[in-house]
């Protein structure tokens, strides 16, 4: 049997990061993306598409999302699609899969408890569903199987193992030790919630297939898992997304006017696509008054460019400063005799001696 693995696609999410006619274009490359994984399904003449949580936003659907998700999926018919709803999209009362009228094709769990669906002759697909958007007890933890054959699992959980070994700050739900599987009977399964891809012996991640932050790395999107008759499980990676979030760091160093920093950043952004964040660095020249925001239009081909200050500083010569007999070479001998931390120190000097030269621009980098 083959089977399509996505999941934490995030429809109708925030995009709090970004200007909101980019949020709203973000919004949509979900959805786009969302189309090309049903496209895929049927191209690959796959068998079932599982979702593994996270589909939409509870907290902000609209009923164009819910006909949007109607329409999709049954557009996919007979396709089985499966739906396990994760922490973001949890069932309950007024919940958007309790809201849509279904085609026959769509089966959503709705129990935070596995429960058995038959995908061939002795192959039992075991399901559950986030009832509540926090504190779902693991799935795993009382479980086994009640029949033979081949057992698959579809949720939405936290491995704990890659959860410590990452030590991410990613809230666990519904979390599980990777051991639980065999013990339980259940010789794969398919699962939503680390938006990192994870390819591991019994379990398999396939992170979120449309970038929905910067910083994100590995091959995210889609899984296309094929079921051996004993349980074995080959997996490829597709990507679906359209866009890309980029991240570039661009040094700063020896940039005298907030001209030179732009095409610096323009240069750097060039063959892009989609949005960037753009984290500058360096030792930029005393008289440089570079503000990173009045940078965000340097790359106008792009969606949109967000951009921050790293290890970004005037390179004064404090050292050749100390000794000028002048008012800020004993501006500089004082800042260095006070007590204070280096931070406030530096901070402090390139604070006064922009005061010093007479510059309005005080923000430190």
């Amino acid at each position: 049997m083959k089977l399509v693995l996505f999941s934490d696609l995030h429809l109708d999410a925030p995009f709090e990061w970004a200007p909101r006619p980019l949020a709203r274009r973000r919004r949509q490359a979900l959805r786009d993306a969302l189309t090309r994984i049903v496209a895929l399904a049927a191209e690959v003449r796959a068998d079932a598409l599982f979702c593994g949580g996270d589909l939409y936003e509870q907290d902000r659907f609209a009923p164009d999302t819910a006909e949007f998700l109607r329409q999709s999926f049954a557009a996919a018919a007979p396709l089985p699609i499966y739906l396990a709803p994760g922490n973001h999209d949890w069932y309950g009362p007024e919940s958007l899969y309790r809201r849509i009228g279904w085609t026959p094709n769509v089966h959503v769990f709705s129990h935070d408890r596995l429960e058995a669906v038959t995908l061939a002759e002795g192959l039992t697909l075991w399901g559950a569903a986030h009832c509540a958007p926090a504190n779902t007890d693991g799935f795993l933890e009382s479980f086994r199987v009640d029949r033979g054959g081949v057992h698959l699992a579809l949720f939405h959980g936290s491995e704990r193992s890659w959860l410590r070994a990452q030590g991410s700050g990613k809230v666990p739900h519904a979390s599980f030790e990777s051991a639980q599987l065999e013990r339980a009977g259940l010789h794969h399964a398919f699962l939503g919630h680390y938006h990192c891809p994870v390819d591991a012996e019994r379990h398999t991640y396939p992170g979120n297939p449309e970038p929905l932050t910067f910083g994100e790395d590995g091959e995210r999107g889609v899984v296309i898992a094929t079921i051996g008759t004993d349980g074995t499980v080959a997996r490829e990676r597709r990507s679906v997304r359209a866009t890309e979030l980029g991240d570039v760091d661009v040094d700063l160093t020896g940039c005298a006017t907030a001209q030179e920093a732009r095409e610096r950043v323009a240069t750097a952004l060039t063959g892009r696509t989609g949005a960037a964040r753009v984290t500058l660095s360096g030792e930029l020249a005393p008289e440089a008054d570079v503000a990173p925001h009045d940078l965000e239009d340097a790359a106008p081909w792009l969606e949109a460019i967000v951009v921050r200050a790293g290890a970004l500083r005037a390179a004064y010569d404090i050292d050749a400063i100390a000794e000028e007999a002048t008012v800020r070479g004993q501006f500089v001998r004082d800042v260095r005799a006070a007590d204070l931390s280096d931070d406030e120190r530096r901070r402090v000097l390139i604070t006064g001696l922009r005061a010093l030269d007479g510059r309005a621009d005080l923000d430190v980098l």
